[in-house]
């Protein structure tokens, strides 16, 4: 009976299961959250490898189902980590975080398992909507700007992958979605547009500014998504690119030097993605059939741990308000369980043995090892030092021990409890059982994590590491600061960006819509009254000049409220599964409407 009940493709269940949603409340609607990942699970089982759902879309094909090893197990990892960040954010009774959690989790399986570029770039942009929908879920004027510039980066970085796709059709003749030969400008193009969603330097800075801008429960899926979509589709473009090695390599370093100065947890634990992230593009780089099984059991380890590193802080937002180092301090008594998981996901990201980033960052160093990349090799294990320091030690000895600063706490609620839990669990299980990672990987596994040699390699830099974060520990405390990135060149000139959208091009706008539209109509009316034309236009000049200026005002008002957000939030507030699927549709249509225009030309 199964087989004529799945295969189903695993982005339909997600994005058409949003649609029911806005239509369940309390105990049914909290089951179904949890049933739509079981479900989708379960399927991911029952996919064959191979080609399928293939479509003819004018004299194009679009290939919805690339299901092979390395796809596979990025829908595994994708299908659990929404249902422990359901799990996590199952007690909200507001719907607009939960479709476009659905929908972000179903679009990124989309591109997962794309195998043409437009479906792959259709499943892109609607991963940006509903990304940007879960920062506008917070209702705060800094998340509503930092939503914004979300969403003008990641369009960005959409042109410049539409233009690659442009120029791959014209000179191969197909879309197909695979492996891209060095040299063409398309390639360079294409390149350009993943590293702005994996968040490459200086293509980074929108993350740690719009991910600390959730919601508590929205952090967790926005941390899981993006970047390792960024991550899949260069190890299916861009394996054994040179140039990777290196950025990857300068990710790890940079990354871990911002958080390490960072006040905020989230946002330094924004930063840390990016250092992380960053062994998994130098593996990339390298190419290698270890370094690419490095790069996908690194990606799968750290969303995992990624996730129940933002679920702490979210639970101390949830529970305190306060998100700041230096605002925070003495919670240890009040939140212990949250203090035991937060410091499992630390010590799972730092690498220490028995537990899961030791069994998927140590196979990128020693790949790069064994490729002589001696420098690449040197960055990695610095950046692994920088990583306990302030991921392990700096943010859990601030949060809950530290100064008390008298904060009256207690335990967030038992469902974001479980849901640590199991993420914790999943950490230490796979650390101690490598196995259950290393056999969905694409290629054999001949890594040995366990050799007496890395395990005391690893756990004396470690307490060297320990040892002068306990003699600097007063020294290196957190401030009250604010840390300058690349984002400083282009929040800088946003005043005068809107001044010309305000003013200018506003009023020559709305000009030349009024006075075409005053053209027609006295055009009309000259064709019926030839005779008294003249005196009636002179009459009509001046009231037409009061009328435009009339009409700017009225639309700069308009513009204004957008600018504020309050509209967009309302919008959201109001009607958050419209907003998501009439958004969704439209780059769905324009995308579309581009590529029947091409095929056209």
């Amino acid at each position: 009976m199964i087989e004529y009940i799945f295969p189903m493709h695993p982005a339909v269940i997600f994005i058409f299961g949003a649609l029911l949603i806005p239509f369940l409340k309390g105990r049914w609607k909290q089951i179904y959250l949890l049933l739509i990942p079981v479900t989708a699970f379960i399927n991911l089982l029952y996919l064959p490898r191979g080609t399928f759902w293939v479509y003819s879309f004018v004299r194009f094909e679009l290939i919805l189902g690339q299901i092979d090893a390395t796809s596979l197990s990025f829908g595994y990892i994708f299908v659990i980590i929404a249902f422990l960040g359901l799990l996590y954010s199952i007690h909200l009774k507001d719907n607009k975080e939960h479709v476009a959690a659905f929908i972000l989790t179903g679009a990124s399986l989309g591109v997962v398992f794309a195998g043409d570029y437009i479906s792959l770039y259709i499943f892109w942009k609607i991963m940006t909507i509903s990304s940007a929908l879960l920062i506008f879920a917070r209702r705060k004027k800094s998340a509503t700007d930092a939503g914004v510039r979300y969403l003008i980066v990641h369009f960005l970085g959409g042109t410049f992958l539409f233009a690659g796709i442009v120029l791959y059709y014209a000179a191969i003749g197909n879309f197909n979605f695979g492996y891209l030969e060095y040299g063409e400008l398309y390639f360079y193009l294409i390149l350009i547009g993943f590293l702005f969603k994996t968040a490459v330097p200086p293509f980074h800075a929108w993350l740690p500014d719009a991910y600390p801008e959730g919601s508590a429960t929205a952090s967790v899926f926005l941390s899981a998504f993006t970047t390792k979509t960024g991550v899949y589709v260069l190890i299916r473009a861009f394996p054994g690119t040179e140039i990777l090695i290196w950025l990857g390599a300068v990710m790890a370093i940079y990354g871990v030097v911002y958080a390490v100065i960072e006040n905020d947890a989230r946002r330094l634990l924004g930063y840390h993605i990016i250092s992380q992230v960053g062994y998994m593009v130098a593996a990339v780089g390298l190419g290698t059939q270890m370094a690419i099984n490095g790069a996908i059991a690194h990606a799968l380890c750290h969303i995992l741990y990624k996730a129940l590193l933002f679920m702490g802080p979210g639970a101390v937002i949830q529970v305190t308000g306060r998100g700041k180092l230096t605002e925070l301090g003495g919670l240890y008594k009040a939140m212990p369980l949250t203090l035991i998981f937060f410091i499992i996901g630390g010590v799972s990201i730092s690498g220490v043995p028995l537990f899961s980033g030791f069994v998927s960052k140590s196979m990128i160093v020693a790949a790069a090892g064994l490729q002589g990349e001696s420098i690449v090799f040197l960055m990695l294990v610095l950046a692994s030092v920088g990583t306990f320091l302030h991921t392990s030690l700096k943010l859990p000895y601030y949060m809950f021990f530290g100064k008390d600063m008298g904060i009256k706490a207690k335990e967030p609620p038992s469902n974001m409890l479980v849901s640590m839990g199991l993420t914790a669990f999943l950490c230490f299980f796979i650390g101690v059982y490598p196995a259950i990672l290393y056999d969905i990987l694409p290629y054999p596994v001949y890594f040995v994590p366990f050799t007496i040699e890395n395990v005391i390699g690893k756990v004396t830099l470690l307490l060297y590491t320990l040892l002068a974060f306990w003699l600097l520990k007063d020294k290196i405390a957190g401030t009250p600061t604010i840390s300058l990135d690349v984002d400083w060149f282009y929040r800088r000139p946003k005043k005068t960006f809107f001044w010309f959208c305000r003013d200018p091009l506003l009023t020559f706008s709305v000009g030349i819509d009024f006075l075409f539209a005053k053209f027609i109509r006295m055009f009309l009316w000259f064709s019926r009254n030839p005779v008294p034309a003249p005196v009636h236009w002179t009459d009509r000049l001046s009231i037409t000049v009061r009328e435009i200026e009339a009409r700017r005002k009225d639309k700069l008002a308009i513009l204004e409220r957008l600018l504020d957000g309050g509209d967009i939030i309302r919008s959201i507030s109001s009607a958050s599964f419209s907003v998501v699927a009439m958004l969704a549709l439209f780059f769905v249509y324009m995308t579309l409407a581009y590529m029947i225009l091409l095929y056209f030309l």
